[in-house]
């Protein structure tokens, strides 16, 4: 309260209220091209912040970062096309939703959740920063690597169809993530002598490749499919619906915030994470990768719970919590402030001003997300002979543009062609993704703890941290296996 004059002047600016709005407009609509990411507009827009006051420069980018954390789902709704990583959860449920018909239901989901999710992210921001940063600060190598293991177990539960196809395509995610340098030892692996893939296999074009490619092979492979307008006309969002999906968005929210709050991990596990707890729960779990609102729900829910917990490591203890983060604090240094402990003594007023912004930013998301349902999903309403190539198009510069590489352009391709045979086979093409993504992280944890003990192994039992991730592994572990018995035991029992 003391502060709050010079909080009130730092943050009434007409300035900062314009950077807000320009960010998260700027966001949305670099989030819902495909192939172009949030990560990538942060980036971009860092010069443009260096004669900017403080507070303005860090809430454009913070508003760039939250608008691309929702406007990635648009076009993952539309056409099956997501627009950032986080928004690969989001099209289990909201292309089959915009295919049914129910398009404008799926994005008005996305956008309640996401704006719900970004929230509660934000009071945890203000509000539990030191207790969650002082829980972040206790994880080493061994809880990091329960944490990724009992992610992997998750896996087990996103397979919508056979738990054997989702192992595979999970196996097949974590080997693929192991292709590049030894991070120890510095060895090629499994490079076959192809300096392109000696630093790992590119993310984003396997992404784009895996879902948005395999849609347009089977269109040109079918050449006359009915034309499905899925514009954003019709029935939303009803109340009752809301109400349905609330404790899935609030848990969503809160997986986002705890994982958001952990140094090092993302929204895209998050939005895994969020959508699978909610599938164990939910009375519908079988309509799940069918066109569930719930499923909907559930993935923004993570993925933009992650937005404002992400900040929490970063101002508390000067860790960034992720890529985007770690753009944010360059942004920090240029302006001469260090984020850290230090920072709420000499500058609490700076850090009360940012929060007023970030709070603000959820408002703005609501009303910039309306008006992008309206205008960016008339592009369903284009015909898909039209609209293919020109997604064709996105897909080859998006994949082109992260390394300015033309061999991360036949990547793309050659993972649209693994997406197509997924598609055909029945292999669930999200535990590949989220093995593809944990995969580095399991493998570089165990590797630290075994060095950090000199090959110990009772370094993975040293702490309640540890033990509790083993339980909840071991718990899921068992659950699934629980689960494949019971629905084999179902798909045996005679109908009457």
């Amino acid at each position: 309260m003391e502060n709050l004059s010079e909080v009130l002047q730092l943050f009434l600016s007409i300035d900062n209220f314009i950077a807000i709005a320009l960010g998260v407009v700027i966001g949305v609509t670099v989030g819902s091209i495909p192939g172009l990411t949030a990560t990538m507009a942060v980036a971009l827009a860092l010069p443009f912040t260096f004669s900017m006051q403080p507070v303005a420069a860090i809430l454009l980018l913070v508003g760039i970062y939250k608008g691309g954390m929702y406007g990635g789902s648009i076009t993952a709704i539309l056409i099956r096309t997501p627009g950032s990583p986080a928004s690969a959860c989001t099209l289990l449920d909201g292309y089959p939703m915009a295919q049914q018909g129910n398009a404008k239901k799926a994005l008005k989901t996305a956008l309640f959740s996401s704006v719900i999710a970004d929230f509660i992210s934000n009071i945890a921001l203000i509000f539990f920063a030191a207790y969650l940063a002082k829980i972040a600060l206790n994880f080493g190598a061994p809880e990091f690597f329960w944490l990724i293991c009992f992610s992997l177990t998750i896996i087990i539960s996103l397979a919508s169809g056979s738990m054997v196809k989702g192992l595979l395509a999970a196996l097949m995610g974590i080997l693929l993530s192991l292709v590049g340098l030894d991070s120890v030892f510095g060895s090629q692996r499994l490079t076959f002598g192809n300096y392109n893939l000696m630093d790992s296999i590119s993310f984003i074009p396997l992404l784009i490749g895996l879902f948005a490619i395999p849609e347009i092979i089977e269109f040109y492979r079918k050449k006359a499919l009915p034309h499905i307008k899925a514009k954003a006309s019709g029935v939303g969002m009803t109340l009752a619906e809301l109400k349905r999906c609330m404790k899935s968005i609030v848990r969503g929210s809160l997986i986002g915030v705890i994982i958001g709050a952990i140094p090092g991990t993302g929204a895209t596990a998050a939005a895994f994470i969020s959508y699978s707890d909610a599938r164990r729960r939910s009375p519908n779990k079988d309509n799940f990768g069918k066109g569930e609102v719930e499923g909907v729900a559930a993935a923004e829910a993570g993925n933009n719970g992650v937005a404002g917990a992400t900040l929490i490591p970063l101002l508390s203890l000067g860790i960034p919590g992720d890529v985007i983060t770690a753009i944010i604090l360059g942004a920090f240094m240029v302006h001469g402030l260090t984020p850290g402990p230090i920072m709420f003594q000499e500058n609490l007023s700076l850090i009360y001003a940012l929060f007023l912004g970030i709070m603000l930013s959820s408002l703005i998301l609501l009303v910039v997300g309306n008006a992008a349902i309206k205008y960016f999903s008339l592009i369903a309403d284009i015909p898909k002979s039209i609209l293919f190539p020109i997604v064709l198009m996105f897909c080859v510069y998006g994949a082109y543009a992260v390394n300015n590489m033309t061999f991360d352009i036949w990547l793309m391709l050659a993972f649209g062609v693994v997406g197509y045979l997924f598609n055909r086979t029945g292999i669930p093409a999200a535990p590949f993704l989220i093995g593809f993504i944990l995969g580095p992280m399991f493998e570089d944890n165990l590797r630290r703890s075994l060095l950090i003990s000199n090959g110990d192994m009772s370094i993975f039992v040293r702490g309640p941290i540890t033990w509790f991730f083993i339980a909840i592994t071991f718990g899921s572990i068992a659950f699934a296996i629980f689960r494949f018995f019971k629905d084999r035991n179902a798909k045996l029992k005679p109908t009457s």
